[in-house]
Parts: C-alpha cells; structure tokens; sequence
C-alpha cells in the first residue's frame, strides 16, 4: 500500500518542459479574447465586484441608491452591523433624548440591485424600561416600519435623480 501510495505521488508531480522552439506555447493568451469566451459563470464572467451597468449597483451587492439612502435615513441611530454586499443594516439600541426611558432599533434589509418600491425591508423593535431599570419589549405601531421604508425609498429617489441629472 506505501509502494502505491508512493508511485502514485511521484507519477502526479511529473514535469514536461515547454518546447523553445515552439513559440505558440508562449502566446496563445496574447490572440485569446477572454470576454467572449464561455465559461461556468455565464456571460461576461465574474466581476468580484458587481456589474456597474446594473441600474445603480456599482461595487455593491445591493443597490446603491438604496444601500446609501439607508445609511442616511438612519444616521441618528448607533449601526451594529453594516453589510453592503448581503444588504443588511443592523442598528443598535437608540433612546431619543425627549422619552429615555423608550429605546429602538432597527433592521433594514436590502432584497436586490434593483430600485425598486419592494426592495427594502425594515424591523422595528421597541423597548421601555420599568420602574426597576430594566428593559422590556413593547409593541410598535405598525405604520412605523412602512414609514421608515417610504422614507428611505424617498431618499433613494432622490439620490438616484441627483446622479441621473448630474452626468
């Protein structure tokens, strides 16, 4: 069995020299064009960072528009997690200065490259802390989250609009 094991390792590490005399060996890249070449990642091949031309998508894994609109909406509020190319937005606990005793958070999703009217999604949690200092989930008006995604939508509009009309 060591014999085989052996002769299986050297036969695999076998080297076999370019011929200099052969110079086609040398430059067959040089007449290749690689961007009309079929391969296992379809057409045009795979770009590591996106596809520019994909309707405001450029090095992100989600839209842009969408992905920078959220990041503004939310500003005021700590962010946990910020992941551009799955599209998740993970915010800390906020207590706004006016009610200390309430704290939100939020989690935006991000569901495509597209700009569109369903392609974001919000979760809304809510705490408030009792008399003895700890904190407890409440319930959240449910116009919230919709308000949250009108408005960032509202933004992403907006950028994209400011970017259509600037080139």
């Amino acid at each position: 069995m060591v014999l085989l094991t052996a002769c299986i390792l050297t036969a695999s590490c076998s080297y076999t020299p370019l011929d200099p005399r052969n110079t086609n060996d040398l430059n067959d890249n040089e007449n290749t064009d690689f961007s009309k070449r079929k391969t296992i990642f379809g057409d045009g091949g795979f770009n590591f960072l996106g596809d520019d031309s994909n309707n405001g998508g450029n090095a992100l894994g989600v839209n842009s528009f969408l992905w920078r609109a959220s990041l503004e909406t939310i500003s005021f509020m700590p962010i946990n997690t910020a992941d551009a190319f799955g599209g998740v937005i993970l915010t800390d606990w906020y207590s706004p200065p006016e009610s200390p005793s309430e704290r939100f958070k939020l989690n935006v999703y991000i569901l495509g490259r597209t700009l569109r009217a369903d392609g974001v999604k919000v979760s809304v949690f809510r705490q408030l802390r009792d008399r003895t200092g700890t904190w407890a989930d409440a319930t959240v008006p449910n116009v919230t989250a919709p308000k949250v995604e009108d408005s960032i939508l509202t933004k992403a509009r907006m950028l994209r609009h400011q970017t259509l009309t600037s080139k």
